[in-house]
C-alpha cells in the first residue's frame, strides 16, 4: 500500500513537471495558431466631399431629423457584400467598415444636408428633440456587383414634412470599372454615396 502512495514532496514534483509540460506545449503552439482573428490592415469609412468649416445659422423650425436607414441582413454587418450572381452573395476580402454601412451612410447624408440646405440636422438617436421634418428610409444596396465590376448604392427615402405630408423616392447610382479590391471599392462607394447625398439634400430643399 505504501508503494502506491505518493508523499507530499513527490506529489509536488509531479505537479510541477505537469505544469511545465503543459506550459511548454502552449508556448510552442502560440507561434502556430491564433485564438483571435487578425486585425485588418486598414478600415473603410465614408467622408463627405461637400463640407463647410462653419455651422449654418439655422432655426429649430427648419430642423430635420435623419434616421438610421433600415437594411437587409447582408448589410447589417461592417462588411462589403459582393453579388456574384442572382442567388449568391459573398463578402469582399479585407474590406471592413469602421461602423455598419447604415450608420456611416446616415452620417454622410446628415453632413451634406446640413451643408447644402442650411437646415439644423438632428441625429435620429436623439430622443430629446422633436424636429418638424424627418427623413427615414432603407439602404437596399451598398456593395459590389462582380457581374458588372461596379459598386451599387440604392436608398429608398421617405420624407415626412412639418404638415404631415409624406413623400417617397428611390435614389440609386453606380460606379463602374472598379477592381474587386478593398481600397478601390471603398473609394467608389464613397463617391457613389456622396452623389446620392447631394441628390437627397436637393430633394429635401433649403430651409
Amino acid at each position: 500500500m505504501r508503494a502506491l502512495t505518493m508523499g507530499n514532496k513527490e506529489y509536488a514534483m509531479t505537479a510541477a513537471l505537469k505544469t511545465a509540460v503543459v506550459g511548454g506545449l502552449a508556448l510552442a503552439l502560440s507561434g502556430c495558431i491564433s485564438l483571435t482573428p487578425e486585425p485588418p490592415a486598414s478600415l473603410l469609412t465614408l467622408t463627405a466631399t461637400t463640407q463647410s468649416n462653419s455651422a449654418p445659422a439655422a432655426s429649430a423650425a427648419s430642423a430635420i431629423k435623419i434616421m438610421e436607414p433600415e437594411t437587409p441582413a447582408r448589410l447589417n454587418v461592417p462588411r462589403v457584400p459582393v453579388q456574384i450572381d442572382d442567388t449568391e452573395v459573398a463578402y469582399l476580402k479585407d474590406a471592413i467598415w469602421v461602423e455598419k454601412p447604415a450608420r456611416l451612410f446616415r452620417s454622410l447624408v446628415s453632413e451634406v444636408v446640413r451643408t447644402r440646405t442650411g437646415r439644423f440636422v438632428v441625429d435620429g438617436d436623439d430622443q430629446g428633440f422633436i424636429a418638424p421634418m424627418q427623413l427615414r428610409g432603407s439602404l437596399r444596396e451598398f456593395g459590389y456587383d462582380a457581374r458588372t465590376s461596379s459598386v451599387v448604392v440604392k436608398y429608398d427615402a421617405v420624407k415626412i414634412a412639418a404638415d404631415g405630408a409624406v413623400e417617397s423616392r428611390r435614389f440609386s447610382t453606380s460606379v463602374g470599372g472598379v477592381l474587386p479590391e478593398a481600397a478601390a471599392v471603398g473609394t467608389a462607394l464613397n463617391t457613389a454615396s456622396n452623389q446620392l447625398a447631394v441628390e437627397i439634400a436637393d430633394w429635401i430643399g433649403s430651409a
